[in-house]
């Protein structure tokens, strides 16, 4: 597949990464001839330096035969341009656009992007979906990390091993002994920075993190098994009213089981709007990192503090602060990956990186056939991949001990009939199957592979 990815930034960086990978013809084009030139020294990438709304940059990017435009640029409106003129002058059949303003993303101007309008085919919205991340970590607070998949009957867990958990250094292969009804799979394990997929015979060690595929009716007594306490969230402070927080805050205003919530935002005029739009949800203005005014939020009788301004530092400041007030829980969001490292030793609990939320999205639309949905894990260190098993898939009529699966690869979850599977070496795969599977990023190609995946089912 052909594919020109405009915007050579940290998304638009990762995107080329998968891609490139996966042996696709990719070209990136940004006007930051720095950034094209670090993207083809590092990537098996084309590069071309100039604006992508250009004709003629696109044209040199290869546009009359490309596959799939991905307009990912620091510019809403230079993306909505790149993808019209990928339509109107060279009839590229799909364009992706990142859109960051809200007004772009109203439903009543969804017509807006018919493709007798403005053609672009798929619309991500970063902030939505770091809201949508946000809520996922409220929902699961003991993880670090989490997921659904399998029409929401399979959830991903990261968990951090504590020495208090009940089955350090056991072997898996006796966990599954000692717990046969369980409906979980440790999938992949971080041990020192490093993400790998553990064999039957490896342990679990205090301070590892676990990725854990378990059925969501399994999910509390799976929570319980790696030492962790269900806890339930009733009152929340958002420290940032910007679209992200604001758009966690109408989604917990919306829930059945509502959370309370109380916002914090600096910005007076931001304040201001996120007050006008929320109906039960106090909004306070000042800075998060005031201690006076967390304790006026109550933060010592809050369930958790989710930390979401535009700035990374600020962030970590606030929820360690947060945490020292009496805050059990402490989630913010962080751009800068490099800074991961530094959230443990502060004891924040979990974090969102808009970048990994916005490349899964990206890579959900990206990818042939019968992908259903694409999770980026960690720094884009491995992928779950959950797609229905076509009838050519190397996969089909096979039992699962009988199919070659690269090194980094497991299946971590299977429905069948609507029923999801824990899968074991003898469950046979079958055509319309859906299956989710762990996959390092070295094994993703292969992964794609075998399922047979191409453009032709498109």
């Amino acid at each position: 597949m052909k594919v020109i990815i405009c915007g050579a930034g940290q998304v638009g960086w990762q995107i080329a990464r998968h891609l490139a990978s996966e042996n696709n013809d990719v070209t990136v084009v940004d006007n930051n001839a720095e950034l094209v030139r670090r993207a083809t020294e590092t990537l098996d990438v084309q590069g071309v330096a100039g604006f992508a709304s250009y004709p003629d940059v696109l044209e040199r990017a290869g546009a009359r035969d490309a596959d799939m435009v991905i307009a990912a640029t620091h510019s809403d409106e230079v993306n909505m341009v790149t993808c019209q003129v990928a339509h109107s002058v060279f009839e590229v059949p799909r364009k992706i656009a990142r859109l960051r303003a809200q007004s772009y993303l109203d439903a009543i101007y969804s017509d807006l992007y018919r493709r007798d309008h403005l053609p672009i085919d798929v619309v991500i919205s970063p902030e939505r979906e770091v809201a949508q991340a946000a809520l996922l970590r409220l929902s699961s607070p003991t993880a670090f990390d989490t997921e659904f998949f399998l029409d929401n009957k399979g959830q991903l867990l990261g968990l951090t091993i504590g020495d208090d958990c009940p089955v350090i250094n056991t072997p898996l292969r006796q966990l599954t002994d000692l717990f046969s009804t369980l409906r979980a799979l440790v999938v992949g394990i971080r041990r020192e920075g490093v993400l790998f997929k553990p064999e039957a015979g490896d342990q679990i060690f205090a301070g590892d993190e676990c990725y854990i595929f378990a059925d969501v009716a399994d999910v509390s007594r799976t929570l319980e098994i790696f030492g962790k306490k269900a806890r339930k969230q009733e009152r929340v402070v958002l420290i940032g009213g910007g679209n992200v927080g604001l758009a966690v805050a109408k989604a917990l205003e919306e829930q059945r089981h509502r959370i309370r919530a109380k916002v914090i935002e600096k910005n007076r005029a931001c304040a201001e709007r996120a007050a006008d739009a929320l109906e039960k949800t106090i909004v306070l203005h000042g800075d998060g990192l005031d201690r006076n005014l967390l304790r006026e939020a109550n933060i010592d009788s809050a369930d958790a503090v989710l930390a979401v301004t535009d700035d990374d530092k600020t962030n970590i400041l606030a929820a360690v602060r947060a945490k020292n007030n009496g805050c059990p829980m402490a989630i913010c969001l962080i751009n800068d990956p490099t800074l991961v490292p530094l959230l443990a030793p502060l004891q924040i609990d979990a974090y969102i990186n808009p970048r990994a939320t916005t490349v899964s999205s990206i890579l959900r639309h990206v990818r042939q056939g019968r992908v259903r949905h694409v999770y980026s894990v960690g720094d884009a260190e491995a992928e779950v991949i959950e797609a229905q098993v076509l009838s050519t898939s190397q996969l089909a009529g096979r039992k699962i001990s009988e199919i070659d699966l690269p090194e980094g690869v497991m299946v971590a979850g299977l429905l069948k009939g609507g029923k999801l599977i824990k899968p074991v070496g003898a469950t046979r795969i079958d055509e319309g199957d859906v299956v989710a599977l762990f996959a390092m990023s070295a094994d993703v190609a292969e992964v794609e592979r075998l399922l047979q995946v191409s453009i032709d089912f498109f």
